[in-house]
C-alpha cells in the first residue's frame, strides 16, 4: 500500500483544523446567542421595551362614564398629602374639559388598585362602593388603610354581587379625613364592564405565563386583569427590578406616571 505524500498530508490536516475551529467557532456564537437573549430577558429595560402599552377600547355607546381618576384637594383632618387619591385606571379627558374613567374586565368579581396618601392613622373613613345601572346601591365595603402611603387593591369579595356580562357598573372609593363630618369626603370614581374575549384569545391565555398574559390583556383592553396579573407577580417577587420597571411602565401607559414609583403595599402571598 502507497503511503500519502507529505503535501497530502499537510492538505488534510489543514482541512480538518479549519473545519474543527469552525465548529467551535459556531457552537460559541450559538451559545453566546442563548445566553445574551436569557440575559437580555431579564434586563429591566428590555423588558420595558417588550411591554406593550395598555390599548384603551372606544367608550361604548350610551352616556358618558364620567368620573374622577384624582380625589381632589384635601380639606380637614390630620392628613396634608403631597400626592392625591389616585385610581390607577385608565381616563380620557375630552375637548371640554369632562374626564371620562372607564375600563373593562373579564370577572365576576375583579380587583381595584389606588394610590393613598394617607395612612389609617390620619383618617376617619375609607369606603368602596359598587353601583348598578340604575344607581343603586349594590355593594359597600369599610376599607381598612395601610401602615404607609402607597397602592393598595380592593377586590370584590365572593359574597358581592357577581358583576354581569356587558352591563356597566359605577364604582368609588371615598376618604373622609374629617372626624367631625364638616368637610366633603375626597374620593375617585369610574365605571366598569364585564366583557368576553374572542375564543382565539383565551386560547392564548391559557398556555400563556404571567408575563405574556399581561401582554394579552393589555393589547385588548381588559386593564383590570392586566395590572392584577402583573401586581401579583410583584407580590410574589418583590426584589425582581424587572417587574418593577414593567410596572411603572404600564401606569405610566395611562399618563399616572406620578405615582408609578409608589410602593406597592399588598398582604403577603
Amino acid at each position: 500500500m502507497k503511503s500519502i505524500s507529505q503535501p497530502i498530508k499537510l492538505k488534510l490536516f489543514l482541512v480538518l483544523t479549519f473545519s474543527c475551529t469552525g465548529l467551535v467557532v459556531s457552537q460559541t456564537l450559538t451559545f453566546g446567542h442563548s445566553l445574551g437573549d436569557r440575559l437580555a430577558s431579564h434586563n429591566p429595560k428590555t423588558i420595558v421595551a417588550q411591554t406593550p402599552r395598555f390599548e384603551q377600547p372606544p367608550i361604548p355607546p350610551g352616556p358618558p362614564p364620567g368620573g374622577r381618576v384624582r380625589g381632589g384637594a384635601t380639606r380637614g383632618g390630620a392628613c396634608l398629602p403631597a400626592k392625591e387619591l389616585t385610581a390607577l385606571t385608565p381616563f380620557n379627558e375630552e375637548a371640554d374639559g369632562v374626564i371620562n374613567v372607564w375600563a373593562q374586565t373579564t370577572l365576576e368579581r375583579p380587583s381595584w388598585f389606588f394610590y393613598v396618601p394617607c395612612t389609617k392613622d390620619q383618617v376617619d373613613l375609607v369606603e368602596f362602593v359598587l353601583q348598578d345601572e340604575d344607581s343603586n346601591e349594590i355593594f359597600k365595603q369599610t376599607i381598612a388603610l395601610p401602615d404607609k402611603p402607597g397602592v393598595m387593591r380592593v377586590s370584590l369579595p365572593s359574597t358581592a354581587p357577581a358583576l354581569a356580562l356587558n352591563k356597566r357598573y359605577r364604582w368609588f372609593f371615598k376618604i373622609n379625613y374629617d372626624p367631625q363630618k364638616n368637610s366633603p369626603w375626597t374620593y375617585v370614581e369610574g365605571v366598569i364592564q364585564r366583557v368576553n374575549l374572542s375564543q382565539a384569545t383565551v386560547k392564548e391565555l391559557e398556555t400563556a405565563e404571567p408575563l405574556k398574559r399581561c401582554a394579552i390583556y393589555s393589547q385588548n383592553g381588559i386593564w383590570y386583569e392586566a395590572i392584577a396579573t402583573l401586581a401579583q407577580l410583584r407580590q410574589k417577587n418583590p426584589q425582581d427590578t424587572g417587574l418593577q420597571a414593567q410596572w411603572e411602565n404600564l401606569v405610566a401607559s395611562i399618563r399616572l406616571d406620578d405615582v408609578a414609583k409608589e410602593p406597592l403595599l399588598l398582604d403577603k402571598p
